[in-house]
């Protein structure tokens, strides 16, 4: 069923007005009508709702057909509006239909009225229709306007051939051209694509000349500058020709895809490192006891033997090579981070100046060494001997990149690190910093080859020029010292390495051994207790301490320890415990003879970093180590130092010390 015909009757005469309802009846059709007389009920009528037709008497008391229709254009309605009069005559007829008036029909041929009402009403319709394509046709064009003024993506109309007919200002920001240059054909579509990228773009106008429309595919756009932009592109047709281009910056994604990529990467490497460290902990671990027995008994043949005696040449040939093996598992465990370090607080220019003098003979005459130091430097917490082992090693690498000569640039500078550089460098944590670098102008390095060059045993060099452990040995530094290493080279142009510590101007620093070896005794007469899983590492020792006038008591384990402690009268003045050892570790055993020895002084060993004493392998000041692999010079000297200081407080003088 159709809907209703809204009809607005404006007549006096209540018959008449019947007999036009009447002549629109008919059965498809639904009638719904209201008659007015005057003015103000008409305009009640209007805005109590929406007419489909207006039919009017010409002449009316209070009322006529021309006040009617002007009503009606004073609100502004598209309403037909059609005249019924019998007196009405052609001139006043046509000037009706002037002033705004849709049709007039005659009372005595009221046929006309139903014909005259479904043409008007269909017209009506159609002007409502268009005015409704045409205001969404407006919105649309306002949507695109605002779409095009975003900024958000760039929008072209181009031809097939390249050249741009419109461009928006976001794409003219993104190819850097201003709106003449590329309508005048300056900057045309072929001349900004880059030639690996032409193939692709033939297959994408292919497509789109067949199917109109090409799929979206990623491309550079050649800037104005020269410089590239990434890309992505979805392309429609319009009118042939002539079609529509959607263009989207890619820079920030290609910032991101290329910050994770590099975060995964460090992740591997640092996964790649931490495996190989735990394996270097374990054999250094193994590898220094062994050293220890050799570098030991070495030195008790050589120190029972004459000078002129023939053998005592080829045992220090023996102790030769086996400090050379115990130098090589030192560069594993700092690569590996697990060298025990024993930080102060350093000025980087200071430690930068005092090597400089050793770099002078080292890289050669054809080398030029500048070393450029910041005023005022912040200090950073490091092992000064590992500062100077970076250094070396860095220098070292560069001289090596640049056989014919070159410059060689140390410098150094406070510096602020940011959230986004620490967002895209894995393991940074934002501010203060102080800056080592190292800059050679030597054959530099292509990307592939920068992704391995911290790796173990990884290196360029001709075979017996080096154990590739250079570089390793100088992240394992930095990584140990909390700071962090960037790389910046490019094959023919030279090599940076920038080394960033955090800034501790107000560190307290740790206390360092400054010992002079000449002025420790080498022999005592105190008790100690050895403690030391290795069978041979223990009858070494023990073999030291009692030649160097000491009274040992020794164990296999912690167990054996307490037994001992339990058992012997007399004091006991120093513990020297293995660090790693089965079931219980030597800081454990150390932590359950104070309650029972509170006086006794701690010595421990160890061949790497432990956690149980060290986190991460940094050294507390009020600890005392020994690092192995000993030697007899070593443990004697240590041992005679810790005796020396003053012995813990005794629960007695403890408690005598506690106010009454």
């Amino acid at each position: 069923m159709s809907e209703p015909l809204h009809v607005l009757v404006v007549e006096d005469s209540p018959t008449d007005a019947r007999l036009m309802i009447h002549a629109l009846e008919r059965e498809d059709r639904t009638l719904e009508s209201q008659r007015v007389e005057d003015p103000a009920a008409m305009r009640a009528a209007l805005e109590r709702r929406h007419w489909d037709v207006i039919i009017a008497d010409w002449t009316m008391p209070k009322f006529s057909a021309t006040a009617a229709l002007a009503m009606v254009q004073q609100m502004k309605l598209d309403i037909p509006f059609i005249i019924v009069s019998g007196t009405v005559g052609e001139d006043l007829a046509v000037d009706a239909m002037r002033a705004g008036a849709h049709d007039y029909v005659l009372k005595d041929n009221m046929a006309r009225l139903a014909p005259a009402v479904d043409r008007e009403v269909r017209d009506a319709n159609a002007r409502d229709a268009s005015r409704r394509a045409n205001a969404q046709l407006q919105l649309s064009e306002a949507r695109f306007a605002r779409l095009a003024e975003s900024g958000i993506i760039g929008i072209v109309v181009a031809d097939v051939a390249g050249n741009v007919l419109e461009a928006n200002d976001a794409y003219l920001t993104m190819i850097g051209y201003s709106r003449d240059e590329v309508l005048s054909g300056a900057a045309r579509w072929s001349d900004m694509t880059p030639a690996e990228w032409k193939a692709t773009d033939d297959v994408a106008v292919a497509r789109l000349q067949t199917h109109g429309v090409a799929h979206a595919w990623e491309k550079e756009l050649i800037r104005k500058d020269g410089s590239r932009v990434p890309v992505l592109i979805g392309v429609a047709m319009l009118d042939y020709p002539n079609c529509i281009c959607f263009i989207a910056d890619l820079t920030e994604r290609k910032r991101v895809e290329g910050a994770l990529h590099r975060t995964e990467g460090f992740l591997r490497q640092s996964q790649k490192m931490e495996a190989i460290g735990s394996l270097a902990g374990g054999v250094a671990h193994d590898f220094n006891n062994l050293l220890t027995v050799i570098l030991s008994y070495c030195s008790l043949l050589i120190a029972d033997l004459k000078p002129a005696d023939a053998m005592r040449a080829d045992l220090e040939e023996v102790q030769a090579a086996a400090r050379r093996a115990a130098d090589l598992t030192r560069q594993l465990l700092v690569f590996s981070r697990k060298q025990i370090l024993q930080p102060v607080l350093v000025d980087l220019t200071e430690s930068a100046l005092q090597v400089e003098r050793m770099l002078n003979r080292l890289i050669g005459e054809d080398i030029e060494l500048t070393t450029v130091g910041a005023p005022a430097l912040g200090k950073v917490m490091a092992d000064p001997s590992q500062i100077e082992q970076i250094i070396m090693n860095l220098a070292v690498n560069a001289r090596d990149a640049m056989p014919e000569g070159g410059s060689l640039l140390i410098e150094t500078a406070d510096v602020v690190l940011d959230e986004a550089y620490a967002a895209e460098h894995a393991g940074v944590t934002p501010g203060r910093h102080v800056m080592l670098g190292v800059t050679d102008t030597g054959a530099g390095m292509d990307k592939a080859l920068q992704a391995r060059i911290f790796e173990p045993f990884f290196t360029t060099k001709e075979k017996g020029r080096g154990t590739g452990l250079g570089l390793s040995i100088v992240f394992g530094i930095v990584e140990q010292s909390g700071g962090s290493i960037a790389v910046d080279s490019e094959p023919g142009h030279g090599t940076t390495f920038r080394i960033y510590f955090p800034r501790a101007d107000d560190a307290v620093a740790s206390a360092c051994e400054t010992v002079n070896p000449d002025a420790v005794a080498q022999h005592g007469v105190e008790t100690i207790l050895l403690v030391e899983d290795d069978e041979q590492v223990r009858n070494v020792a023990r073999m030291i301490l009692r030649r160097s006038g000491y009274r040992v008591l020794e164990a296999q384990s912690g167990g054996d320890a307490l037994l001992i402690c339990e058992q012997h009268p007399a004091a006991i003045d120093l513990l020297l415990a293995d660090v790693v050892m089965p079931r219980m570790s030597g800081c454990q055993l150390a932590a359950r003879l104070k309650c029972i020895r509170p006086e006794m002084r701690v010595l421990y060993m160890s061949g790497y970093a432990d956690n149980s004493i060290m986190e991460p392998g940094i050294l507390d000041a009020d600890i005392a180590l020994l690092q192995k692999p000993l030697t007899l010079e070593s443990l004697t000297r240590k041992v005679r130092l810790v005796l020396a200081q003053p012995a813990p407080p005794s629960t007695a003088d403890v408690k005598t010390a506690r106010p009454a």
